[in-house]
């Protein structure tokens, strides 16, 4: 059984960095994909980007290309997202997820940790 559990979150001010981890325990091998995705209060939840497990391929939305950046360490089971120039609308609880296969969508999630951008 895989869980994922992010660490990282934060109260910072606009303009800062933060560094989020997703740990991933169990049986990784069935990974797929990797992904971050974000909700806001009163929002639905938002797709950030993602990263391939195998070749490292990553993708973003719009709204953070340029100023985040996914990686990972397959040794170490874990991802990480990686945000500069934080804007207070980046404002949201930040969640991993895991997709299984190429077919398949995220089936397993994080529990999530907060991240917070001051003005």
């Amino acid at each position: 059984q895989v869980q994922l559990v992010e660490s990282g979150g934060g109260l910072v001010q606009a303009g800062g960095s933060l560094r989020l981890s997703c740990a991933a325990s169990g049986r990784t091998f069935s990974t797929y994909q990797m992904g971050w995705f974000r909700q806001a209060p009163g929002k639905e939840r938002e797709f950030v980007g993602t990263i391939a497990w195998s070749g490292g391929t990553t993708f973003y939305a719009d709204s953070v290309k340029g100023r985040f950046t996914i990686s990972k360490d397959n040794a170490k089971n874990m991802v990480y997202l990686q945000m500069n120039s934080l804007k207070p609308e980046d404002t949201a609880v930040y969640y991993c997820a895991r997709r299984s296969t190429i077919l398949t969508a995220y089936d397993l999630w994080g529990q999530g940790t907060q991240v917070t951008v001051s003005s």
